[in-house]
């Protein structure tokens, strides 16, 4: 399998796996949405939560009162996502195909979703569809390595396909454009309440482990499992998890 194939299955793989998406995945801290969309000023705007997913990022943008449209390629997270926030206008479509028309939207924020992209194809559709003067947000989701027994616990979720580096490494990219400018970066404390079971189930949903042999992710589960509840941190009952969130922000030029 070529690395261009291994890719492909990775994008692909949620779907199948779309309910476990939704309830076992972070969400994202309100201080980094605000933080995203403040160039815009106060008040509710027109935001494009492009690959959407299930909504991870969906929720809180509609928490924030803002007037949201959703696009996502796959069915079966946008399904999942329609379930969820049954509100919010969702559509089919990719990042190199955005369903909308020329100016349509003030902000359009990615979740998690960067590295799916082409990039060229993107970012050229992503100035079409932003107003002049809109803004383009990136945020991801990592672990805080920077805390011991969460570093550890990094290392044993490698599998063969994540061998090296650091989860998501080179995922959070949004890439330069000529068309925006201004770029600022940004990170955000950020926690998600789990148990050893939960965590398990979590991990279970990142496309690494869901593109290896279910022989090979049932090795992984129980070393998992077994690190977890030989950490004292970890061990009983629920625990927080600390995350640490990236924010990346440009305006799309006048």
């Amino acid at each position: 399998m070529t690395s261009d194939d291994l890719t492909a299955r990775r994008a692909n793989s949620f779907g199948a796996n779309a309910r476990a998406y939704a309830e076992h995945r972070p969400d994202y801290p309100t201080a980094a949405i605000r933080w995203a969309l403040a160039p815009l000023g106060p008040g509710a705007h027109r935001v494009l939560d492009l690959a959407a997913g299930t909504g991870k990022l969906t929720g809180g943008l509609v928490a924030e009162g803002h007037h949201v449209t959703a696009v996502e390629p796959d069915e079966s997270m946008l399904s999942e996502l329609v379930r969820r926030h049954g509100g919010v206008r969702a559509l089919p479509g990719a990042a190199e195909r955005v369903p909308l028309p020329d100016s349509a939207v003030d902000a359009v924020v990615v979740g998690q979703a960067f590295h799916w992209f082409d990039p060229v194809r993107a970012m050229a559709e992503i100035a079409r569809v932003l107003r002049p003067g809109g803004v383009l947000a990136g945020l991801w989701n990592h672990v805080d390595t920077r805390v011991g027994w969460v570093a550890e616990f990094d290392e044993v979720c490698r599998s063969s396909v994540r061998p090296m580096g650091a989860p998501g490494a080179a995922d959070d990219t949004m890439p330069a454009h000529e068309l925006f400018e201004d770029a600022e970066v940004r990170e955000f404390p950020h926690r998600q309440r789990r148990t050893a079971e939960t965590l398990v189930e979590t991990i279970g949903t990142h496309s690494h482990t869901l593109v290896i042999p279910r022989e090979e992710w049932a090795r992984l589960r129980r070393r998992i499992l077994d690190f977890l509840r030989s950490r004292p941190e970890t061990a009983e009952g629920g625990f927080d998890l600390p995350i640490v969130t990236r924010g990346k922000r440009a305006t799309r030029r006048a």
